[in-house]
């Protein structure tokens, strides 16, 4: 990631979004001289509820069809991937290709819903529940409750009533609730069709029909929806003020928690008063109108300067998601790189923007051929799996002729003679005999991600630094 200007002096302050002429950019500091809490408040409020509208995006996006359907469907039906993401996967930043998304989308502010998975048979899955703030209250799966089936009642915000015998209340601090479940798959027909098999007994259902024959009420379609357009993109494309309308408007029914106290005043001062409308009148609407693109200028900017973040080896990454307290930067970044992460027990995901260090590191490019090494014996050490993903620069799949977007021990990896292992990453086939091992690259700017699934907590561990990530290396 290059520190552009914007960005250094997002680092600076808040005039990250300083225009291309001096008048502008004039006009811009003159506003800041007089209006600096202003700019300040606005801006630290578009970064509080960043999650919660992405998430609102997301969920009209993958929930705006009449029907099931590849990976959307209606609200409270589970949609069931039967395959991989490809290069054509736009609704979730950062997928992966390792694991085969079992997904619904839930609104548990009339009443809770069930949701039920059956016996996984020892297979490795995880189903993380998110509330509206993108915060894992809860992550049934292997680690957590076992392999054996399961069920579960999702209750909403002040929710009192009685449960069914032998149902788990899982309590949401917000109406929305997205749970992405994971079910690990090596990818192959047989695999494919055993997992196809338990996704179809994943079922939900709101509590009124506990005991009855259920019939999901029909879909409508709004036609008003970019569907095709990236999420992170729409979002961003908001003008200040249509952004904190419908932050207010989420917020009716996804409320702050007890900890966001000291964040209320912010609000407020730009027409903000949770389970209020938004009132346009409190803030200067040319202040508004600008907060977006410096905010998420500072967003981003916190992946090179956060101090959650780790750097080791040009890898950065954090043990800090899934659970965000007040780091409200934190939460925005992770949201903006990869909605839906997961609690650092369940998934670490170290990610590479370029090869080398300080001075002379470079972004990756397809044009170039890179190595990542490992010495015998110190793969990454998981109990669950690990994957090496390939993005281009916006977090998404690249095509290629393999189909494969990340590279892992499923690949059955060729060892080299003294034990270690070596991944090459490039454009073009590293020969017949190393293919099994290539991961391959887009010929422009890529990104790279090494996903570590319920990483070891003993040493060697990513999680305490006594497992170090090799160095991805030009050749």
């Amino acid at each position: 990631m290059r520190l552009t200007r914007r960005e250094a002096a997002a680092a600076l302050g808040l005039a990250g979004g300083a225009a291309a002429t001096p008048a502008a950019a004039e006009g811009l500091l003159d506003d800041l001289a007089h209006a600096k809490d202003d700019f300040v408040a606005a801006s630290d409020a578009y970064i509080y509820g960043y999650p919660l509208v992405t998430m609102e995006y997301t969920r009209r996006v993958m929930t705006n069809v009449a029907g099931v359907e590849a990976t959307r469907g209606p609200m409270g039906q589970f949609v069931r991937a039967r395959s991989y993401p490809d290069a054509t996967y736009r609704d979730v930043t950062a997928p992966n290709a390792d694991t085969l998304y079992t997904i619904v989308w839930l609104d548990v502010g009339k009443e809770p819903w069930i949701v039920s998975i059956p016996d996984m048979a020892g297979r490795y899955f995880l189903f993380p529940m998110l509330s509206g703030w993108t915060d894992v209250f809860q992550v049934p799966g292997k680690r957590t409750t076992g392999t054996g089936a399961q069920t579960y009642a999702i209750t909403g915000p002040g929710w009192k009533g009685t449960l069914p015998a032998g149902v788990v209340e899982y309590k949401s601090p917000t109406s929305m609730v997205w749970v992405l479940g994971r079910i690990y798959c090596t990818g192959t027909p047989e695999d494919y069709a055993a997992v196809h098999k338990l996704q179809d007994a994943c079922k939900a259902y709101p509590l009124s029909a506990w005991g009855k024959d259920w019939t999901p009420p029909a879909s409508t379609v709004n036609a008003s929806i970019d569907m095709k357009k990236p999420v992170r993109d729409q979002v961003n494309d908001l003008s200040g003020v249509e952004y904190f309308k419908l932050l207010a408007e989420l917020l009716k029914t996804n409320p702050p928690a007890a900890a966001d106290a000291k964040i209320l005043p912010k609000l407020a001062q730009v027409g903000i008063v949770p389970g209020k409308d938004f009132d346009p009148s409190v803030a200067d609407p040319k202040i508004l109108n600008r907060v977006p693109k410096l905010s998420f200028d500072r967003i981003m900017l916190h992946f090179i300067t956060g101090p959650e973040i780790k750097n080791i080896n040009g890898w950065r990454f954090t043990t800090k998601t899934g659970l965000y307290g007040t780091d409200y930067i934190q939460r925005a970044l992770v949201t903006a790189i990869g909605l839906g992460a997961n609690r650092p027990e369940d998934a670490i995901y170290p990610t590479s923007l370029k090869s080398g260090s300080g001075l002379l590191a470079r972004k990756y490019d397809g044009a170039n051929k890179y190595v990542m090494h490992f010495p015998k014996g110190q793969l990454p050490p998981v109990k669950g799996f690990w994957s090496l993903t390939m993005y281009d620069e916006n977090y998404f799949f690249v095509a290629n002729p393999l189909n494969r977007y990340s590279i892992s021990a499923r690949q059955n990896l060729k060892a080299n003679p003294d034990g270690s292992v070596d991944l090459y990453i490039q454009n073009e086939s590293p020969g017949a005999d190393k293919e099994s091992n290539w991961l391959p690259a887009p010929k422009g700017k890529f990104v790279l991600m090494l996903r570590t699934y319920w990483p070891d907590t003993k040493p060697p561990s990513i999680i305490d630094g006594s497992w170090k990530i090799p160095e991805v290396k030009k050749v």
